[in-house]
C-alpha cells in the first residue's frame, strides 16, 4: 500500500481559511471485525459535529466528512490509529457551507462495490502516478486512458482523450472491460505490443481497485492517478491541465473545478443528473421539477409530487430550516455512485 499523501493536501488548511473543511479518505486494509470499529468512530464524529458518510468493510475504510478543521483532523487521526491504517490518505478541500446533512458510519461488504470478490488491491494494484507526472503518461501514444467513473460524472468533465465507459455504476465496469478488452488492448506501434493502461476516478479508490482487477485479468502494465481527479485539480495549474470540464462530487457541492472551487452545478430533482448554468437556462428545464433530459418522461403525478416538494423546500429555506426531502434526494444521488468522493 502506498504511503500517505503528505504536505498541504494531507492536513486541513488552518489560519482562518473560509468555509467548512471537507475530507475525502480511503484505505485498503484487512479489518477482522469492522463492526467493532463502527460505534467508537460514529460516536467521535457525532460528538465533534462532523457530518458525512464513512464506510467500513473487511477490505478497509472509505468516505467523506466535513466540519471544523480541528474536528475533521481528530477524526482522521482516529482512523489512522486503527490497525493497519497508518498510511491513510486524506484529501482536504473546502466548501462554503456544510455539504452534508447528517453523519453515517455504515458497514458494507466492500468499501467500493465492484462485485469481484477475488480482486485484492492490497496484493495486486497498479502503479500510482503523481499528478505532476500524469500529463506525460496519458499523452503517450502507447497508453490508453480509461475513466472508471459513472456516465453522469463523465458527462460534465473528463481527461482529454480518455475512454469513457457507458456504465451507470462501478459494478458494471468489469463486464464492460471484458466486452471491450480486445478493442482497448489492440497492439499499437511497430513492436506490436499492447498499450499500457492508465485509469482515474474522483478520489483514487475506484481506479485503484480497477487496476487490481485489470492485473487479475492479465494486463501487465497498469497505472492510476494518485489521489484521483481531486488531487490533480488542486495540484496541477489550470494552464497546464489536460482536464476538461468539472468534477462531480458526492455531496451538496455537486461538482468542483480547478482549485476545488464549487462549479455551480445543481442536481436535477427528477433524474439526479448534474446541471450547469447552461442546462438550467434551457426552456425545457423546470426549476425544482425536471431538466431537459428527463422532462418528457415524467408523468403528471410525478411532476406534481416534485413541484410540491420544491414548494416545501422553498418554504423551509425561507424559515431557515433544512428540508428532509432535500436530504433524502441528496442521499439517493450519492447511492447512484459508489462511495463518497470515489
Amino acid at each position: 500500500m502506498s504511503a500517505a499523501v503528505t504536505g498541504a493536501a494531507d492536513r486541513p488548511r488552518q489560519g482562518g481559511a473560509a468555509g467548512v473543511c471537507v475530507a475525502a479518505l480511503y484505505h485498503f486494509v484487512r479489518f477482522d471485525d469492522p463492526a467493532a470499529l463502527r460505534g467508537p468512530l460514529a460516536r467521535l464524529c457525532c460528538s465533534l459535529g462532523v457530518k458525512g458518510t464513512l464506510l467500513l468493510a473487511r477490505e478497509g475504510v472509505n468516505g467523506a466528512i466535513a466540519g471544523p478543521d480541528a474536528a475533521v483532523a481528530r477524526v482522521a487521526a482516529h482512523v489512522r490509529a486503527l490497525p493497519g491504517c497508518a498510511g491513510l490518505e486524506v484529501k482536504y478541500s473546502r466548501a462554503p457551507s456544510m455539504p452534508f446533512r447528517r453523519m453515517k458510519v455504515r458497514l458494507k461488504k466492500e468499501i467500493v462495490s465492484m462485485g469481484e470478490p477475488d480482486v485484492d488491491p492490497l496484493r495486486g494494484a497498479g502503479v500510482h502516478v503523481e499528478p505532476g507526472d500524469w500529463n506525460a503518461l496519458i499523452s503517450r501514444d502507447d497508453v490508453v486512458v480509461i475513466d472508471t467513473r459513472n456516465d453522469y460524472e463523465m458527462a460534465i468533465g473528463a481527461f482529454e482523450g480518455a475512454v469513457r465507459p457507458d456504465i451507470r455504476t462501478f459494478r458494471e465496469f468489469p463486464a464492460w472491460f471484458r466486452r471491450e478488452r480486445e478493442r482497448l488492448l489492440a497492439p499499437r506501434g511497430p513492436d506490436g505490443a499492447p498499450p499500457k493502461v492508465a485509469m482515474y476516478c474522483t478520489g483514487g479508490i475506484r481506479c485503484e481497485k480497477s487496476t487490481a482487477f485489470l492485473k487479475r485479468e492479465g494486463v501487465a502494465e497498469v497505472f492510476h492517478l494518485r489521489g484521483g481527479v481531486l488531487n490533480y485539480l488542486e495540484t496541477v495549474p489550470e494552464r497546464d491541465s489536460l482536464w476538461r470540464g468539472d468534477c462531480f462530487v458526492f455531496d451538496q457541492r455537486v461538482a468542483v473545478g480547478h482549485g476545488l472551487a464549487p462549479s455551480g452545478h445543481t442536481l436535477c430533482p427528477a433524474c439526479r443528473r448534474p446541471l450547469s448554468a447552461a442546462d438550467r437556462a434551457r426552456p425545457e428545464h423546470v426549476e425544482g421539477v425536471s431538466c431537459a433530459a428527463c422532462a418528457a418522461g415524467l408523468d403528471a403525478d410525478r411532476r406534481a409530487a416534485l413541484a410540491e416538494r420544491h414548494r416545501q423546500e422553498q418554504l423551509a429555506r425561507r424559515r431557515g430550516r433544512a428540508h428532509l426531502g432535500a436530504d433524502m434526494a441528496t442521499e439517493r444521488a450519492r447511492r447512484r455512485g459508489t462511495a463518497p468522493d470515489g
